[in-house]
């Protein structure tokens, strides 16, 4: 056996190695934070604001003095079994395609006579003050644990919805030339340890989108889709885009459309 051929058969033998150690070092990351996904899920605090939420949604408030009980998510006046698993959908109401988020604050525009301003000046929850909206959602979304997520975008608004958010997901921007496929367009990807799905199939989108809204641990605090995709956009260095921005929503109904046929688990509980 010549020199060459020693040399390229050692060195493949080290590199099977490596990888194979690689391997070994990738089903151990995962198997702890299985674990740890698996101790979190005990006693999850977002159930704390669920409750909050759906006193909200028989609260009589606003100007209108009015509940949010005849607000139609998409099912019916009042009906929410199964309406966050359907959403983003168009309105022939308001002649737009709305997620969650938007349709609870056209809800509460008007049905209890808030304005804009009035209705989302809390989108998010901070430190001492807390978000009706994420009480809503979280309320709304649990409705729809167990059901299968359905948004197959056959409306012609929605169809042209989810080729927008699917031009937002691939298209490159900002001062690192970055898109959201960089991360989350192929198998195998992970920063922090953490996996990052390939939300272009029907399972990694799955997987992203079953489970929102969320509590994190590390903020202390439930988060929904929009602020997600708007926080993601941020650490990208996007143009940070405007709370229920039609940005956003194509973004979610081009998610939600890749996701469709997965049973939702909702509130979910991360890092």
């Amino acid at each position: 056996m010549n020199q060459r051929l020693t040399k390229a058969l050692v060195g493949l033998a080290v590199a099977t190695a490596c990888i194979g150690s690689v391997s070994a070092q990738d089903s151990k990351v995962a198997d702890e934070l299985a674990k740890y996904r698996e101790a979190l899920a005990d006693g999850n605090p977002a159930d704390l604001l669920e409750a909050k939420g759906e006193a909200l949604w028989s609260e009589k408030r606003g100007p209108k003095n009015a509940s949010l009980e005849q607000c139609d998510l998409g099912m019916g006046p009042g009906k929410l079994e199964g309406a966050y698993a359907s959403l983003p959908k168009y309105f022939k109401d308001t002649g737009k395609v709305m997620d969650v988020e938007s349709r609870l604050v056209h809800c509460m525009m008007s049905l209890q006579g808030f304005t804009y301003e009035q209705a989302t000046k809390n989108w998010y929850s901070k430190p001492g003050t807390d978000s009706d909206i994420e009480a809503l959602v979280t309320f709304v979304g649990a409705k729809s644990n167990g059901l299968k997520i359905n948004v197959p975008a056959k409306h012609p608004e929605e169809a042209k919805m989810a080729k927008m958010g699917e031009y937002i997901f691939y298209r490159r921007s900002g001062p690192q030339d970055f898109s959201c496929s960089i991360c989350h367009g192929q198998e195998g990807k992970r920063i922090r340890l953490q996996e990052l799905g390939n939300l272009t199939t029907k399972d990694g989108a799955g997987t992203a989108m079953k489970t929102w809204p969320s509590y994190r641990v590390s903020q202390g605090a439930v988060w929904t889709m929009q602020r997600r995709l708007i926080d993601c956009m941020r650490q990208a260095r996007f143009p940070e885009p405007k709370y229920l921005a039609d940005s956003i929503v194509a973004l979610e109904t081009f998610l939600q459309k890749n996701a469709t046929g997965t049973v939702m688990e909702t509130p979910g509980i991360k890092r």
